[in-house]
């Protein structure tokens, strides 16, 4: 996994088009068709693993220019480590907003912090429980004595591996969790058997399949195999922001997220092969994997995503519980405070799409 900061470039010369559906917020809208870049709003964006198949689309929009097409510059970059650094930047104010998982909305208010997810671009967590070929895992039950890889400690994957585990009757007491990170050290576990286990996406999961290392245990990245084990919708990847800073950008941030909405409409008409194609080499092919295998693993689980961006119905009610399940105190929490459907839902008026998802509330 790419683990160097990435900054990605967007084409030059771009038209920006005008935007009825939100008010003029953050740093100068651009109601001329002819606006140059120069004139178009900035936006900084730390994804948490931006080469990671789940996390596709806040790099795929930006292949298909269509940042700057809806009228905003974005400025791309990766996580240092794990699965706990873009959300936590953002929260931070070093970059204003983050393509990390919608539970941590949650995590953020129950501390006190005011952070909501803007656009759902996942109704599953896109993760497989891979498990070494001795492993002797093949249900949430088998966890218990094993050592069970997550990407980090106190990240998204450590939280959700506790979820599974408890739908099995175990707590995170009954078995031990190491930090694995992601594509090769996340291998190089499993090869060592350092972890009997490891929570992960593609393309890492391709790449264990391939060399014979290890086999789906849990299945989380499809609709159908997340529902079985977690009960339903399970809201994963979305862009978050603290509130205040989306207050005083508006019109930047409603741009943003017309741009990822338009990128899930993208990806609904197309094929795995096609987006393989838009991305750039080193995501679909390095020494882990190769593009053929790539393009696999997302055919199987391209139904994750989400074609309109709405948060879907139930979905924050599963996170809930498993929030409260893995003992976060969500008492000063409610659903509708965490996310806002408002600007996915200006966002397909915009293009005059047909919405799909059932959605969480007409406003969140």
């Amino acid at each position: 996994m790419v683990k160097h900061k990435i900054y990605a470039v967007a084409a030059t010369g771009a038209l920006a088009l005008s935007l009825a559906a939100c008010g003029g917020g953050g740093t100068g809208g651009s109601n001329g068709a002819n606006a140059g870049s120069a004139s178009l709003p900035t936006v900084k964006m730390m994804v948490g693993g931006i080469d990671k198949q789940i996390y596709l689309p806040y790099e795929l929009a930006q292949q298909l220019g269509f940042y700057k097409k809806y009228g905003v510059n974005v400025e791309l970059s990766t996580e240092q480590n794990g699965g706990v650094g873009a959300e936590d930047a953002m929260a931070s104010g070093q970059v204003d907003m983050a393509g990390a998982w919608y539970v941590h909305t949650v995590d953020f208010q129950a501390k006190g912090k005011d952070v909501i997810n803007l656009v759902q671009l996942s109704g599953a967590p896109g993760e497989r429980i891979m498990c070494g070929n001795d492993s002797g895992v093949h249900s949430p039950a088998d966890f218990k004595g094993k050592t069970m890889g997550v990407t980090d400690l106190g990240s998204g994957t450590d939280e959700l591996t506790q979820f599974v585990a408890s739908k099995a009757g175990l707590t995170k007491k009954d078995y031990h969790t190491l930090a694995v990170g992601a594509g090769s050290t996340a291998i190089a576990a499993i090869q060592r058997k350092s972890a009997d286990c490891v929570m992960t996406t593609q393309p890492t999961v391709g790449a264990l399949e391939s060399k014979k290392l290890a086999y789906t245990a849990v299945d989380l990245a499809t609709a159908a195999g997340a529902t079985k084990t977690l009960g339903g919708d399970w809201p994963a990847a979305g862009l978050l922001a603290n509130a205040s800073w989306v207050k005083d950008h508006e019109d930047a941030a409603q741009k943003v997220v017309d741009a990822l909405v338009a990128t899930m409409h993208w990806i609904d008409t197309h094929s795995a092969a096609d987006i393989a194609n838009k991305l750039p080499a080193s995501y679909v092919q390095n020494s882990t994997i190769s593009k053929e295998q790539y393009i696999a693993g997302l055919t199987t689980d391209k139904g994750q995503f989400l074609p309109d961006g709405l948060m879907p119905a139930g979905g924050p009610k599963v996170i809930f519980a498993m929030e409260k399940g893995n003992g976060v105190d969500t008492s000063k929490v409610t659903i509708p405070g965490t996310f806002n459907n408002k600007y996915a839902i200006a966002a397909n008026k915009l293009e005059g799409f047909t919405t799909t998802t059932t959605p969480a509330g007409a406003d969140g």
